[in-house]
Parts: structure tokens; C-alpha cells; sequence
């Protein structure tokens, strides 16, 4: 382990998790101050730490190594399933439907909720997460709901407009009535149960919540509930491309 900034062949802790698949840097970055991370048997919890890929890192006692072979991994989460990489709950994991498949160590870019199903993308890429999961990338993602009774038809423009529930404000890019009972919603930024706690808000419960697209990719009928395929290079090229320019766009 090193901690001097100007050593050539060290990298910072976090980004070396993350280029092990451990998690996004983000992700990474909480892992290590909360003190999950040992380096050559010393728990590191300070942030900027730098370590060279000869060190021996450990999570939670189990060492990671540099993950040469990158995946990209779009799968249709069925409901009934946590974006985690273990639940203390014991609930079953949407992870370890890959697990038989690969031998890396992928973990999911961002989340849909136990109840919610549709697209979500594993990698074990922390520099395709960090771009395709921060905030200024705004990658859309469109779902498809279904609720159990009738919703208010001023539902759909007032969510646009944008609603606060318990002092937390909520605003989607676009939500389009298909139905009575069915309507479209896309969100950029996307927190924690946001669609499901707005709908609550006007009274509607929600029967069914499917993820339809992340950016330009679509669900089509060939993936079905707990089947995936893995990203083309073309994919993952367009994905990164457009989140940067997204970012680039919104710092001018």
C-alpha cells in the first residue's frame, strides 16, 4: 500500500474495487469508509488511499482481483427479486441468476425495487457504472405500469409538473395515459420507489411496475422474466457516448 500521490504504478483504492467488480467507485467509496476493505491485512477506510495491484485487497475477508474479462449483462429482473449482492433477509438476489452463466463477479447500475421487474444492466465494469449511473448522464428509463384501480386522469401531467410526498420532491420527464389503468412513465434520475410512492399519493396502488427501456434499449419479447443476453460492443459504445455527451451538455 502507498500513500504517496505521485507514485506512477498506484492507483486509488476505490478505483481499483471497482476495476475488480466489486461495485461502481461510488459504491466503492462507501465499501471502503465503512470499513469493509482491508489492504494486505490493514483495514483502509480513508478515502484516496492509493494501493498497488500487487497489494492483497480484501471485502469482507475475501480478496478481489483485477477482472481482465469485461461484461456487460442486460437482464430482465422477474419480480420477487432484490438488486443486491447479498440480502441479510435471505430474499432471493437477481444476481445469482447469472451467477451459473459467469464467472465474474457483476453487480447491477442502479435498481428496480423486490415487487418491480424489467431491465436492469450487471457488469463488472466500475468506469461503464460511474458514467452510465451518474446523475448528469440522464439516461432515460421508461416504464410500464399497472395499477389496480383507475388513477385520476390529472395524474399523468401533474406528476410532470412535478409532486412532493413527505417533503421529497418527485418530477418525471414524461407520463402518458395509455388507459384507465395503464400509463407510461420516464424518469432520468429515478429514486428510491419514486413511482410507486406518487401513485400512492393520489391513492393508486400499483399491480405492476415494468422497466421497458434503459436509453435506446428496448424489452423486447424474446427476453423474457429472468432471461438475459449481454450487451454488443456497439451497445455499450452508444451508451457511454450518450451519457457523455449529456454530461458535457450540461456543464455548458
Amino acid at each position: 500500500m502507498q500513500d504517496n500521490d505521485n507514485e506512477k504504478n498506484t492507483i486509488r483504492l476505490q478505483v481499483a474495487l471497482a476495476h475488480a467488480g466489486v461495485a461502481s467507485r461510488r459504491a466503492c467509496e462507501k465499501i471502503i469508509t465503512d470499513g469493509h476493505v482491508t489492504v494486505n491485512g490493514v483495514t483502509v477506510t480513508e478515502m484516496g488511499t492509493k494501493v498497488l495491484l500487487t497489494d492483497k485487497i480484501c471485502v469482507d475477508g475475501k480478496e478481489v482481483r483485477q477482472e481482465e474479462h469485461k461484461r456487460y449483462i442486460l437482464l430482465n429482473k422477474p419480480a420477487g427479486y432484490v438488486c443486491s449482492l447479498s440480502d441479510e433477509k435471505n430474499r432471493p438476489v437477481a444476481s445469482d441468476l447469472l451467477k451459473p452463466h459467469f464467472s465474474e463477479r457483476l453487480y447491477n447500475v442502479g435498481r428496480l425495487d423486490m415487487y418491480s421487474e424489467g431491465l436492469i444492466i450487471f457488469t463488472n465494469d466500475g468506469d461503464f457504472a460511474s458514467v452510465v449511473s451518474h446523475p448528469s448522464a440522464e439516461l432515460e428509463k421508461e416504464y410500464l405500469v399497472e395499477t389496480s384501480l383507475p388513477y385520476p386522469p390529472i395524474l399523468p401531467d401533474k406528476f410532470m409538473r412535478g409532486v412532493r410526498v413527505d417533503n421529497i420532491f418527485y418530477k418525471c420527464k414524461k407520463a402518458e395515459r395509455i388507459s384507465s389503468r395503464k400509463l407510461k412513465i420516464v424518469l432520468i434520475e429515478g429514486k428510491n420507489r419514486e413511482i410507486r410512492k406518487v401513485l400512492e399519493s393520489f391513492d393508486v396502488r400499483v399491480k405492476s411496475l415494468t422497466r421497458i427501456r434503459i436509453g435506446f434499449i428496448n424489452l423486447d419479447e424474446s427476453l423474457q422474466p429472468g432471461k438475459f443476453r449481454e450487451l454488443t460492443a456497439q451497445e455499450v459504445t452508444k451508451l457511454k457516448e450518450l451519457c457523455k455527451k449529456r454530461k458535457y451538455d450540461n456543464s455548458n
